[in-house]
């Protein structure tokens, strides 16, 4: 039987319309029209003019017959075109797919014939990527290959000759192609908000990502959320360190014009950079992963300027900050907030709040609590750790580990053209993230591992994130990883990987690593000490995120450890 309401009202236009994030931009453009919207170097871009541009790349795409069922890939780094292309697409109906251009040319070849893109807009330093990637789907295509428009995206910064050789090959340049569209392009928003905005790949360590699939609706609701949760003001002055296409810059590409903020780009991410942006501009937010944070937090001196000038706000995700680098953050006069998420929730959608009654604990105390996963998102319904055996809620223990789990509007559409992995990633009404973890008494949740990545030596489990925080607080260390080694004696045993602070003398690498042994003695359970050290940098995804499955195949290649005979 149909459950009843109080009235029988129906839906009509004046009191219902589908969510999206677009509204944000015709908003923003009303209230604030000359308010800086985009600066990149010398450029500077209104929130009309932003407004404009971005129904001119519509209008330009749709002239081309790019609309509803089409895809437009990015290829670019932050930059006021990337930031363009959150709105322009989906204004003509389109979908947004920005692509991680630290990829290689054949994983941005697979990407592009998965998502069948009709057109590429590519950043003039990447040109020569995306051409090389268009190459390996024309001999993959067996005489059917249709090649996607290409638009090419000039910035003075770059060799004007890679710009000069892009048009020579048929590339449209970007404000040309902005040329040839309306200003005052009649946009039409989604009929539907279960309607596609965003296709992102995972970057995942096999030959096939994943294509992640995000709606209209989530999209809107994590614009809000993210500024909600952190406290974010109208007007906010944000650096675009994290990259844009990395979950759509954590939706905070719409975010920011729901705040009529302004948008700080950084096409390369230094310490320096960061630093600058704070003095010139007056930048009072950024994201960054934790490797990031790392840098800023060991920049030479000359690239710093300290004490700021003001309070800035830090927003971390993409992996579980060492709570050692939360404390020398707020240290330096950094305002730390940890989040948590996945490319499959629109980026973060847990936090850990804090609390009033912490700002009288100790400095390490708080950021030890600071480095916990936290709690859901106002607009995600429901978070769990459940049991991997039963399925059921793990105690609320901080020592019982379980699978971290999540349910409501802020969870993609799905991966796009596999079902198999839908199935799988949705099995008994929730996303299964893959991140272990426990839940604390006062219900925070807080990761100890990527089930891929716990540690089994003699039947017990060993978190690698737990033995990295230790790893952190060595006074030689400036980057760890720890990954699983074969184990003659114990099937595995931990591999920590090691990056030393420049200013460490790196003469005598077997006492280092004799002394960092030693040090984690002091600090955890004697099977939990690394067992072999190795010094040099460590592999990252674009995103800042450490490649453990590299790391894991270098642990491979040193053999097991050997059965000590003595």
């Amino acid at each position: 039987m149909a459950i009843r309401d109080i009235d029988d009202l129906p839906k009509n236009a004046a009191n219902y319309t589908a969510l999206t994030p677009l509204w944000f931009l015709e908003r923003a453009a009303t209230v604030h029209p000359s308010r800086k919207a985009v600066v990149h170097g010398s450029r500077t871009y209104t929130w009309l003019q932003t407004y404009q541009r971005c129904r001119r790349l519509a209008s330009a795409l749709a002239k081309r017959s790019v609309g509803a069922g089409s895809t437009v890939a990015v290829i670019a780094p932050n930059i006021p075109a990337t930031y363009e292309a959150h709105f322009g697409i989906p204004m003509c109906g389109a979908v947004i797919n920005p692509v991680n251009i630290r990829l290689n040319a054949s994983t941005i070849a697979f990407l592009l014939g998965h998502s069948q893109s009709a057109t590429v807009i590519v950043d003039q330093e990447f040109f020569t990527l995306a051409e090389d990637s268009l190459k390996i789907m024309k001999e993959k295509s067996q005489g059917h290959f249709n090649p996607p428009l290409l638009v090419v995206v000039a910035d003075e910064a770059c060799d004007p000759e890679a710009l000069r050789y892009a048009l020579g090959q048929g590339a449209i340049e970007y404000e040309k192609f902005l040329e040839s569209g309306d200003p005052d392009f009649a946009w039409k928003p989604p009929q539907d908000e279960w309607k596609s905005i965003a296709l992102g790949y995972t970057s995942g360590t096999t030959a096939s990502p994943k294509g992640v699939v995000l709606h209209h609706r989530g999209a809107y609701l994590m614009s809000l959320c993210n500024p909600l949760v952190w406290g974010m003001n109208e007007g906010a002055i944000y650096l675009w360190t994290l990259p844009m296409f990395h979950c759509n810059g954590w939706c905070f590409t719409w975010a920011l014009a729901a705040l009529c903020g302004t948008n700080i780009c950084l096409r390369q991410v230094t310490a320096k950079g960061v630093y600058s942006a704070i003095e010139k501009h007056g930048v009072t937010h950024f994201c960054a992963a934790p490797v990031v944070l790392n840098t800023i937090v060991n920049a030479a001196p000359e690239d710093t300027i300290l004490a700021l000038p003001h309070v800035v706000h830090v927003m971390t995700a993409g992996a579980a900050p060492p709570p050692a680098v939360l404390f020398a953050m707020s240290r330096k006069g950094f305002r730390v907030t940890h989040t948590y998420g996945l490319s499959e929730t629109y980026g973060p959608s847990t936090i850990c709040a804090w609390k009033p009654e912490w700002d009288s604990l100790p400095p390490d105390t708080q950021a030890r609590l600071n480095a916990r996963q936290g709690v859901r998102y106002t607009t995600l319904e429901c978070l769990d750790v459940i049991s991997t055996k039963t399925g059921e809620p793990v105690p609320a223990d901080g020592k019982s580990m379980g699978e971290i789990v999540m349910r409501g509007n802020v969870v993609m559409k799905g991966y796009l053209k596999n079902p198999k992995a839908n199935e799988e990633t949705f099995a008994n009404g929730w996303f299964h993230s893959g991140d272990l973890g426990v839940k604390h008494q006062d219900g925070y949740i807080e990761i100890k591992d990527r089930s891929k990545d716990i540690i089994i030596s003699g039947g017990e489990n060993i978190s690698s994130v737990e033995v990295e925080n230790s790893l952190y607080l060595h006074p030689a260390v400036l980057e760890a990883s720890v990954v699983a080694r074969a184990d003659e004696q114990w099937g595995e045993s931990p591999c920590a990987f090691v990056t030393l602070k420049p200013e460490v003398n790196k003469s005598d690498e077997q006492w280092l690593a004799e002394d960092i042994m030693k040090f984690c003695k002091s600090k955890m359970p004697a099977y939990w000490v690394p067992k072999s050290v190795v010094f040099g940098p460590l592999p990252k995804t674009a995103t800042g995120k450490i490649q453990k499955h590299v790391l894991r195949g270098k642990a491979q290649q040193l053999g097991p450890v050997k059965v000590c005979k003595l």
